[in-house]
């Protein structure tokens, strides 16, 4: 295989995962089975790889997509429940400290390794970013997809035992106009070779989501980026994440794979204790302060949401302001770690 054909073999492999992934109904599929293909197929020999402009333009768009959570609306409601959201804040930190110390004693993760395997969702930014500071990505990538697999899997279980079917789905929201689109677009590449500049970790990816969510949060460029947009770059993030496994035995997945299930634990128990401790507080019902507290997968916990006794905007709102939390806190967090991977 030519090195020019390298990244078709690699977007390839990435697409039929998604595709394989979706049609079996697993969480995440457009990047989780893109990560899985291309991974196996780079621990067997593959010389998977992904061109560096595609990288930055998936960063951008990812980082749009993101920001586009942040509305009037969702502002609106971050006002009024102020001693929930401090709570979740306490929680966040917690668990990230919890699961750092978890990390690096039990299972030899370096700092900034366990700091980016720790983060108890942003899947998507934390990928970026790890990509961008050359760390441990295919350790980080197990921990963090066992913890998306086991709250898609357990969460429905756990709101059941409270009476709850969670079967609803949210409405579908608008999509985003041409000319919103090529302005955020245009407006979020200058702010991240800005951030480039300035050496901030995962710049285009930190950029394009401060636009976005200045953007949509003032009003100015309402809707959601066309679904087929963000599946794409969400598979070429996969099939990114995938060509990192080169060189990462079999024998490595056991213990990466056990991290990822105490660490999704340990980041469970924390949440589990702060909607515990709000719904004490301010009286409200413990099932959907869990949705609310989940540790991720704001999609389907806003759907199941729906259906509990604390509606579904409140939900995304908790899971919004936990994404802009960890926006802020972890590129700190990085810096003061290292900024750059020692290795494994």
């Amino acid at each position: 295989m030519t090195q020019a054909d390298r990244p078709i073999a690699t977007l390839a492999l990435a697409a039929a995962g998604a595709g394989i992934f979706w049609l079996l109904g697993f969480p995440a599929a457009p990047l989780t089975g893109p990560a899985a293909f291309v991974a196996v197929g780079a621990m067997f020999g593959l010389r998977a790889s992904v061109p560096h402009r595609l990288r930055d333009a998936i960063f951008v768009v990812l980082g749009l997509s993101i920001g586009t959570s942040v509305t009037p609306e969702v502002l609106g409601l971050i006002v009024t429940l102020p001693v929930s959201l401090a709570v979740l804040v306490a929680t966040l930190l917690l668990s990230i400290a919890l699961n750092r110390l978890l990390l690096r004693r039990l299972f030899g993760f370096t700092p900034l390794n366990a700091l980016l395997a720790a983060t108890p969702g942003h899947l998507s930014f934390i990928m970026g970013l790890s990509d961008d500071l050359k760390a441990d990505l295919p350790r980080i990538t197990l921990v963090q997809s066992i913890r998306v697999v086991l709250l898609t899997l357990l969460v429905p279980v756990i709101i059941a035992a409270w009476g709850v079917e969670g079967t609803a789905r949210g409405i579908p929201a608008a999509t985003i106009g041409p000319a919103a689109f090529t302005v955020l677009s245009a407006l979020s590449l200058g702010a991240g070779l800005l951030f480039r500049r300035l050496a901030v970790p995962a710049a285009l990816l930190l950029g394009a989501l401060g636009v976005s969510a200045l953007g949509h949060g003032s009003g100015l460029t309402p809707g959601a980026l066309p679904d087929w947009l963000v599946t794409a770059a969400l598979t070429g993030m996969g099939g990114l994440i995938g060509s990192r496994f080169r060189g990462f035995a079999f024998s490595e997945l056991t213990g990466a794979l056990l991290a990822g299930v105490l660490a999704t634990l340990v980041s469970c128990i924390c949440a589990a204790i702060g909607a515990l401790i709000v719904a004490a507080v301010l009286d409200l019902p413990v099932a959907g302060l869990l949705l609310a507290f989940a540790p991720g997968g704001v999609e389907v916990m806003a759907a199941i949401a729906i259906e509990t006794g604390l509606g579904a905007a409140v939900v995304a709102m908790h899971h919004v302001f936990r994404l802009l939390v960890l926006s802020a806190l972890i590129p700190v967090l990085v810096r003061r770690v290292g900024g750059r991977a020692e290795g494994r």
